[in-house]
């Protein structure tokens, strides 16, 4: 059997206080790690944050260029149904004319018979 040192020894205080240094050293050591590795995630989510906010910003600037009207399949598309509106327009025209022309003709075949 081992007989332990009585607890007011120096040497033994001095053992005990270097274990609990160590201990708590090693506790640090843990939490500190932990603590990096938390900073590291933080960090990482600052940067998909702050990309889904640029993505997001550029998704806006696009759809408000949709609603104006401003690309360029919408700027062909306006100018080529101004183009078949102008070129609908006498059609309208040329039935009122050869409408106008039948008419003229029937009632000249009338008047000759």
């Amino acid at each position: 059997m081992t007989t332990s040192p009585p607890p007011s020894d120096p040497a033994a205080v001095a053992v005990e206080l270097e274990r609990i240094r160590r201990t708590i050293e090693v506790g640090f050591t843990r939490t500190d790690g932990a603590l990096a590795l938390l900073m590291q995630r933080h960090d990482q989510t600052d940067e998909q944050i702050r990309e889904h906010t640029r993505r997001l910003d550029e998704h806006d600037v696009r759809l408000d260029v949709i609603e104006r009207g401003e690309t360029e399949r919408q700027k062909r598309n306006d100018t080529r149904v101004d183009a078949l509106e102008r070129a609908r327009w006498p059609l309208a025209s040329v039935a009122a004319l050869v409408g106008v022309l039948g008419l003229a003709l029937s009632l000249w075949q009338f008047t000759t018979r």
